[in-house]
């Protein structure tokens, strides 16, 4: 049998490596190993315990259990696609390797752990860490790329070809990002190599401003304007910025669910109020109010929404309006799907209607222009600022910690906001977006089990599903389930905070022969479906 010192020596010759270079290597990685205890796992006179095991394994580029040698594979060098030890470029000292063959464990086979911490032979005395995930991570969910999007990508590997209806990304399905877009950040590439001032560029937070005027955001200035790598990064520093271990804010269900993860993140307890699927899936104003308490310090809405592709009326923001004055409450508007809306709706942003609360709009051009690969998104502080001093000044703080959001895309803004996008006519009847809506909407109409409100804005679609009928407890493994057989990934209502097992969203971003694929799946699936 293969023994360790003999595959030691092996993966050693392989990468070219000495004695004194595991050493050297050792030392740069503040890992106890001395030459004395190279030379015996060499010779066969010891085996090393496991966390040195470990460390061998990573700087050879090997399998631990195939060095230790209870693999019986040939060589092979793994695929370094963690971080390893770094070797050092040149070698001063060469170490002799000593004679493996008289190896006195020739035929006994290795061991995967050493007990015996007195080993003198072993180098160091502490026992091998284990790095764990933060705690603060145990209740942070992202089920848009979460386990069925894993699933996903194990059968892409095995060469099944998935249709990907998890995401709203625009480019996989053919929309091209205007011309003058590019045409406009490829004129600027030589002027962007330094990094912009933290909040950004001028010409950027000027052509937000009068975009922000438009919309009729209040007392709006240059100062008030924060560019980042996407709306994402924005939420994540609001909401860092902000609370407290303890603070709730009040976060729509269904939600786009970065803004829960960022708020558990933060130490915050998102506290969600339903949106009412019966009411075109509005704001529950009523379920809001009850779960306001003494630690609430603000209130979140996505408009237009996002899984469900709500439009709020006037009517519905007055009231959300009324209530964060009463409870003196920050209002966080995500906005990033204010220029796709359809049907001859308008988009008012909430900030209009409080001049004098303190909000927080977020937008950018990810959706609108067709760009998400750019990531470059913005927020608009904008009402009584008197009130939020010190928020503004951790905002700050946060925003000048990671430098900058990407300088060429931030070019773009100005003149993408200047220019009507071409994206406008995709939403007009007969444009490829208003008429996938159709097409979609009228398929889940056929569909025995599903029903959905029509959307008004954004491209997505929350149908729900007869819960009941399929027998469905857990909507995960609906997705799942749908996934293996018909080759097509959505994502499960869980995935948004909703807590009942009976809706899923789909992304209608596809050509129309592609959803029209898409939905006789899901009607061959639902034909004779029953959840196990």
């Amino acid at each position: 049998m293969t023994t360790f010192s003999d595959r030691l020596k092996e993966a050693m010759y392989a990468q070219n490596l000495k004695q004194i270079d595991l050493v050297h290597i050792a030392a740069e990685n503040n890992v106890k190993l001395g030459k004395s205890h190279v030379s015996q796992y060499v010779s066969g006179k010891t085996v090393p315990r496991n966390d040195i095991l470990h460390f061998l394994a990573d700087t050879l580029h090997v399998d631990a259990d195939w060095l230790l040698g209870d693999s019986q594979e040939n060589f092979t060098a793994r695929e370094n696609n963690s971080v390893a030890p770094k070797a050092p470029s040149t070698t001063k000292t060469s170490g002799s390797v000593g004679a493996s063959n008289s190896s006195k464990r020739g035929t006994t086979p290795m061991k995967k752990t050493i007990t015996d911490k007195n080993d003198n032979d072993n180098a160091g005395s502490s026992a091998m860490h284990i790095f764990k995930k933060s705690s603060k991570l145990d209740n942070v969910l992202y089920d848009v790329r979460g386990p069925v999007v894993e699933e996903a990508a194990r059968m892409e590997e095995r060469g099944t070809h998935v249709l990907k209806l998890n995401i709203g990304n625009p480019a996989p399905f053919g929309f091209r990002t205007p011309d003058e877009v590019i045409y406009d950040m490829s004129q600027q590439l030589s002027d962007c190599e330094g990094y912009s001032p933290s909040q950004g560029l001028f010409s950027a937070r000027k052509a937000i401003m009068q975009y922000s005027q438009i919309k009729k955001l209040p007392n709006v200035t240059i100062n008030d304007i924060y560019t980042g790598n996407g709306v994402s990064e924005l939420i994540n520093l609001c909401m860092s910025a902000l609370l407290d271990n303890g603070d709730e804010i009040l976060i729509p269900s269904p939600d786009y669910p970065l803004w829960t993860a960022c708020a558990t993140l933060a130490g915050g307890k998102a506290v969600h109020y339903i949106c009412d699927e019966q009411s075109d899936w509005y704001p529950d104003i009523e379920d809001m109010r009850r779960k306001i308490t003494d630690r609430t310090k603000a209130l979140v809405i996505i408009n237009p929404n996002n899984p469900t592709g709500a439009l709020y009326p006037k009517e519905v923001l007055q009231k959300i309006v009324d209530l964060a004055r009463e409870h003196h409450l920050i209002i966080f508007s995500d906005e990033i799907y204010d220029r796709l809306v359809m049907d001859g709706k308008e988009h008012i942003s909430i900030a209009s209607l409080a001049p004098d609360l303190f909000c927080v709009t977020f937008s950018g051009l990810s959706k609108s222009h067709m760009i998400a690969g750019f990531r470059i998104g913005w927020m608009v502080l904008s009402g009584d600022l008197s009130k939020a001093k010190g928020y503004i000044e951790g905002v700050n703080m946060l925003s000048s910690m990671r430098l900058c959001a990407n300088v060429p895309a931030q070019h773009v803004i100005a003149p993408a906001l200047r220019n009507r996008p071409e994206v406008d006519d995709l939403l007009l009847p007969g444009g490829r977006i208003y008429e996938q809506r159709k097409v979609i909407c009228d398929a889940i109409a056929e569909i025995d089990g599903l029903s959905a409100v029509t959307p008004e804005a954004a491209f997505y679609i929350f149908p729900k599903i007869d819960a009941k009928r399929f027998h469905i407890l857990d909507d995960e493994k609906f997705a799942l389930d749908f996934l293996r057989e018909k080759h097509v990934l959505l994502v499960h209502g869980r995935g948004f905070n909703w807590e009942a097992p009976d809706h899923f969203r789909i992304v209608y971003l596809p050509e129309v022969a592609v959803l029209d694929e898409c939905m006789t799946k899901m009607k061959e699936f639902l034909a004779d479906y029953q959840q196990k």
